[in-house]
Parts: C-alpha cells; sequence; structure tokens
C-alpha cells in the first residue's frame, strides 16, 4: 500500500548519497564490464561478482545487531528478481560488450525508465500514463531504431553489432523486470540482506549459464590479465556492493521514476570513460540518437507521478 509522502521518508543524506552511487558508479562500470571481458569469460566472470559480492555481504547483513533472519519463503523470490535483474540484464550487457562500445552499451540501458513505466502501469494497475509519458516512450524507441536499424544512417557500416545492439534491449526489458517485481516481492526488509539474496540467486544462474556456455574448457588463471582482474575487483565493490545495494534501496524509498533518472548520468559518465580510457568513437548520429533517449527519460520523469515511497 502507497504511503503518504511526507511519512517514512528516508533521510535526505542518505538519499543523496545512494543516488550518487547510482548515478557516478554505475556509468563506470560499462567500462570496467568491457576490461573484465578482455580476458575472463563474460558469464563466469559476471557470476563470480555477484556471488563473491552477494556472499560477504550476506554474512555483513546477518551479523548485524538485530538483522532480519532470512525465510525459506525469501529465496525464491530473490532468486527470480536476481534471475532478470543480473542473469537477464547484466549478463546480456556483458554478452554484448564483446561486440559494441561501452557508451554503447550505456545508452540503450538509458531505456529502462521507458520499459518500467509501462510495467508499473500494467502488472501493477497503476494509473494509466499521461500523454506526455507515452510521447516520451515513442522519442525513445525513435532514438533507439536510429541506432538499429540496419538501413538507416548506413549503420552496419559503422560496425555496429545489430545482434549486440538486441541483446541490450532485452538486457534493459529484462532489468526493468526485474526492479519491478523486487520492489515489492516478498523480500527481507533490510536492503543489505534483500540484495545480497538476490545477488547469490543472480550470481548463481550466471555460473550456471557459464558453465552451460562451456567457458571452463580450457580457463586458465594465468590468462587473466592485472587490467580484468582489477576490473572485477571494481566491479564486485563498487558495482555490487555500493551501486546495486544503492539501487535497490532507491527502488523502495524513492520509487521507481526517481530511482530511473539514473539513466540520465550514466550513458554521458560511460560514453566519457570510454572515449577517455578504451578509445571509443562517437559519431553525429550516436549523439543524434543519445539525445532523443535521454530527452525520452526527461519527459518521462517530468509527467510520470507516483508515490515516494512503499510499504512491503
Amino acid at each position: 500500500m502507497a504511503a503518504p509522502s511526507n511519512i517514512n521518508r528516508p533521510p535526505a543524506l542518505k538519499t543523496a548519497i545512494a543516488f550518487a552511487a547510482v548515478y557516478l558508479i554505475w556509468g563506470s562500470t560499462y567500462l570496467a564490464i568491457r576490461f573484465t571481458i578482455e580476458t575472463i569469460p563474460v558469464f563466469l566472470s559476471a557470476g563470480v561478482r555477484f556471488l563473491i559480492a552477494g556472499l560477504v555481504l550476506y554474512v555483513f547483513a546477518r551479523l548485524k545487531k538485530r538483522a532480519d533472519r532470512p525465510q525459506k519463503k525469501h529465496w525464491l523470490p530473490a532468486f527470480i528478481a536476481g534471475g532478470f535483474l543480473l542473469l537477464g540484464g547484466n549478463g546480456c550487457v556483458v554478452w554484448a560488450e564483446r561486440y559494441v562500445p561501452s557508451g554503447l552499451a550505456a545508452l540503450f540501458i538509458a531505456l529502462v525508465p521507458l520499459w518500467m513505466v509501462l510495467l508499473e502501469w500494467w502488472w501493477h494497475d497503476t494509473k494509466k500514463p499521461s500523454p506526455g509519458v507515452f510521447l516520451g516512450i515513442g522519442i525513445g524507441f525513435l532514438g533507439v531504431w536510429l541506432l538499429i536499424a540496419p538501413d538507416f544512417w548506413h549503420l552496419g557500416a559503422r560496425g555496429i553489432h545489430l545482434g549486440g545492439a538486441l541483446l541490450l534491449l532485452l538486457a534493459s526489458f529484462s532489468w526493468s523486470i526485474g526492479s519491478v517485481y523486487s520492489r515489492k516481492a516478498p523480500l527481507p526488509s533490510s536492503p543489505f540482506l534483500s540484495t545480497a539474496m538476490q545477488m547469490i540467486g543472480g550470481g548463481f544462474l550466471l555460473v550456471l549459464m557459464g558453465l552451460a556456455q562451456g567457458e571452463y574448457i580450457g580457463l586458465h588463471g594465468a590468462n587473466f590479465s592485472a587490467k580484468s582482474i582489477a576490473a572485477l575487483i571494481y566491479l564486485i565493490i563498487f558495482g555490487s556492493w555500493f551501486g546495486l545495494t544503492a539501487y535497490l534501496w532507491l527502488l523502495r524509498n524513492a520509487g521507481v521514476a526517481r530511482t530511473s533518472t539514473y539513466a540520465f548520468v550514466n550513458p554521458v559518465v560511460a560514453i566519457f570513460l570510454g572515449c577517455v580510457f578504451a578509445g571509443e568513437k562517437l559519431d553525429a548520429h550516436m549523439i543524434i540518437a543519445a539525445v532523443l533517449v535521454l530527452f525520452a527519460v526527461v519527459i518521462i520523469t517530468i509527467y510520470h507521478k507516483e508515490p515516494d515511497t512503499i510499504k512491503v
């Protein structure tokens, strides 16, 4: 049941720190993912990342005084949310970054607010989106179409991998499903414990996918570069412990629309870092598409109204 906007409002400083983590840290994870998968297998690297992060966070959450005690009924929702968020969402991003620049990947994930508005309306039977929201959705998908349509702007000649782009579309949709589901799923009230259980579930599924793909064949740690190992450690500490915990906390305390504004900043950070540290190119067509997608997110955030917090 929705709570009044002036009740149970989280501290402003805590909210600001959480938004900073989601805005800036997550923008940098796209480049870290690219560096990780240069020498470490795709799904196994992602699975190990979330399993380690989840297990350590789980122990931390259980050692806290008055910590929630996880129940059997919590594990299935945790695996469902973790599956959509991490296997479908993050897993597809990691796989797609073998074929597309990290900045472009972040731009596709900026579609998350568009999907989330539609899913909230359909799934939780919220108020029908306003015409302004539908306008934003249309503009956003137009921007994506400019990126992936093979016959428009001669994208194939520019080297944009259509399969990778479609994987990123799937990733944004899967992430949105997991986000909307986790917001009201029967999970522990502790954000640390809830996040840990979802990371354990999603990490386990990612490792299973890696084993099914045969990524273990010929796997030797000696082949992992120092840059890939450092990037993986960065993803565990900052991308998972700080970033994902802050994101899931914001979903429950700041609402879907406000939380999804991270899509404003992530592509800008990712594109900048990709150009500076990885030599990724940014052309006029990508800029046009980026402006359309980010403008769409701005419109949706302005016109989409929802309660600030929820009770679960």
